[in-house]
């Protein structure tokens, strides 16, 4: 499964190139895809990585998974782009995985992806994930929806992601072998 994994001005390090590495350690192709003109983008902490490509310019293919990390401003800068919350719309119709860490569940929870769905979030932004049943949990899968709560938690995330899409056994011989 081709996973996009989505890059705003802002947006927090360890919630982007964590899930990265594990995605990649497990066999899962991952595009990070910038969502201004620039391959370059800079994080909340001045960290600058360079995507693989920008998003004017990239064709999403059918049933992959859109990965959102948080940050601030960078979660803003996801749910301001307008052509990004059509794609994660058209997804979420088709019932194509989403997932979302921090503040990035915000986004989904606004478009009411969450509602009726177990969801989890950085603390004090509950409220924007509309009717969601707000979580416990860390992470969270919840039908075809992940959500996670902060950067501390960004690689237990990943490798519920990847228990999932490539099984526990590849999941937990990432883990032994990362000493998590």
């Amino acid at each position: 499964m081709q996973i996009y994994l989505f890059l705003a001005e802002g947006f927090e390090e360890i919630e982007a190139i964590a899930p990265i590495d594990i995605f990649r350690r497990a066999g899962l192709p991952v595009t990070t895809v910038s969502i201004t003109d620039e391959n370059a983008v800079t994080g909340a902490h001045g960290i600058t990585v360079l995507a693989d490509k920008v998003f004017s310019q990239t064709n999403f293919e059918k049933d992959s998974m859109l990965f959102l990390p948080g940050g601030l401003p960078g979660t803003t800068n996801l749910d301001n782009h307008s052509s990004l919350k059509t794609l994660i719309q058209q997804h979420a119709k088709k019932g194509d995985k989403l997932a979302a860490i921090c503040a990035a569940p915000s986004v989904l929870g606004k478009m009411g992806l969450l509602a009726d769905k177990e969801a989890i979030c950085y603390p004090g932004f509950e409220n924007q994930l509309l009717n969601a049943d707000i979580s416990k949990s860390d992470a969270v899968r919840a039908g075809n929806v992940y959500t996670a709560k902060a950067a501390g938690v960004a690689m237990e995330f990943a490798l519920l992601i990847v228990a999932d899409l490539k099984g526990k056994e590849v999941a937990d011989a990432i883990r032994t072998g990362m000493f998590i």
